[in-house]
């Protein structure tokens, strides 16, 4: 449990957003609840940085003495480490190390690091895959040593750090033993996901995307990518239904693809432990 003295602290929880899709939002407000549940902050707000409310003006609104930032994102990257904290007043040292801490007359204001490098992130990557067969096991379940596990994120040539959570997440479970391999695919850098079909030496897949909400991305983008029809994606957008069925079978493969990771009960734990971190900078 985080500390009493947490009641007199706010914690501003910081998502992307996006003004297309209103489920960009969800998995924060999601947490915000919870974390706001269990009662051990003075409040909890969400907070943006593409859609309102605005992640500036919420910080210019609070006036506890301490307020923690934690962003709501898969990497250390372009916009958790950089574009957010700049916009919210955080400095750099000359080396270009971001200063997480940054102290006003009345008031010390925290900016932790981003959920995603977070270490259990491994195990709600695992549970996303098992989960997925288990759920769909047609014709059978098949075994993690007769699958190819791939984790998929968006990638950006803005900021090289934007990969490396998932990179360290393919050499961990990797290193596991568990599947019978592990790879990276991206959206917009190498390897692309379109080439998961030729990566891949056992029949059965599951692609796990390394994302925060199930939006635009999750929903459209990568299934299209991995070779649903667009029309037939967007079809089933409009009546409600999932977008990708599972399995299905494309270039002899069969494929699993799993919801993002950003709902998973587990990340308020997550966040406080981002909180925790926070405190040993003060």
């Amino acid at each position: 449990m985080v500390s009493a003295e947490f009641s007199t602290a706010a914690l501003v929880l910081v998502g992307h957003g996006s003004t297309l899709t209103a489920d960009s939002g969800k998995p924060v407000y999601q947490h915000a609840a919870e974390l706001r549940r269990r009662g051990q902050f003075g409040e909890v707000r969400e907070a943006f940085w593409k859609q309102e409310p605005r992640v500036k003006d919420i910080a210019e609104g609070l006036t506890f003495p301490r307020v923690f930032f934690v962003p709501i994102f898969v990497s250390d990257g372009y916009f958790s480490e950089r574009a957010i904290p700049e916009a919210l007043g955080f400095e750099r040292t000359k080396e270009g190390e971001l200063l997480r801490v940054q102290q006003r007359t009345l008031q010390t204001l925290i900016y932790c690091k981003a959920i995603g490098s977070h270490g259990s992130m491994t195990e709600v990557l695992l549970a996303r895959a098992r989960q997925v067969v288990e759920k769909s096991p047609f014709p059978r379940a098949p075994k993690p040593k007769e699958t190819t596990l791939f984790i998929c994120g968006h990638g950006t040539d803005q900021d090289e750090n934007s990969r490396v959570a998932i990179d360290r997440q393919v050499q961990l479970i990797g290193g596991l033993d568990i599947y019978a391999g592990v790879h990276a695919i991206f959206m917009e850098e190498e390897p692309r996901i379109q080439t998961c079909y030729e990566t891949a030496h056992t029949r059965n897949m599951v692609v796990v995307p390394f994302f925060i909400s199930d939006g635009l991305h999750t929903q459209e983008d990568i299934p299209v990518m991995l070779g649903e029809p667009e029309r037939v994606v967007k079809e089933r957008l409009e009546a409600g239904q999932p977008t990708w069925r599972n399995p299905t079978e494309r270039k002899s493969k069969l494929v699993w693809y799993t919801s993002s990771i950003g709902s998973e009960a587990h990340i308020p734990d997550v966040i406080i432990e981002r909180v925790r971190e926070g405190v040993r900078w003060i």
